[in-house]
């Protein structure tokens, strides 16, 4: 598992760049980003080497942030990698609350799930013993 820092953003002009602004003048460094919105609000997940560092420089920023557990996968980067991987998960009848996924070395993809709790737990084990590879860490 690794850490993703959740903000949320409002929904207004700048407050991305704001927060871009804010994470660079701390010398933190996106791995990946993903944003959903709605008419009011964003919400921005970030993958970082240091989710500490970027907690921290958001809280000095007085951006609403915090950190939750996902489950980072290694996966193929080919049609049908994500399938294969979802079905596993679609076998213990596992909720995935939602997902996103980016090309990482070349021929693999990872891909980032939130699931909950004790069925996370599962997803991890029959995952691995699928013989996916899971990741602890995006970059160093």
């Amino acid at each position: 598992m690794i850490d993703q820092i959740t903000v949320f953003l409002e929904n207004s002009e700048g407050r991305l760049a704001a927060l871009c602004r804010c994470l660079a003048a701390a010398q933190v460094n996106m791995d990946a980003l993903t944003i959903a919105e709605t008419s009011d609000y964003g919400l921005v997940r970030i993958i970082c080497p240091d989710p500490e560092a970027a907690l921290a420089a958001l809280e000095a920023g007085n951006f609403r942030a915090t950190k939750t557990k996902v489950v980072a996968v290694e996966v193929p980067d080919r049609p049908g990698g994500l399938a294969e991987l979802l079905q596993v998960i679609d076998d213990l009848d596992a909720n995935v609350e939602y997902g996103y996924c980016f090309a990482s070395d070349g021929n693999k993809a990872i891909d980032v799930l939130k699931i909950n709790g004790s069925e996370r737990d599962v997803a991890i084990e029959a995952l691995e013993a699928a013989g996916f590879k899971m990741i602890d860490k995006i970059n160093d």
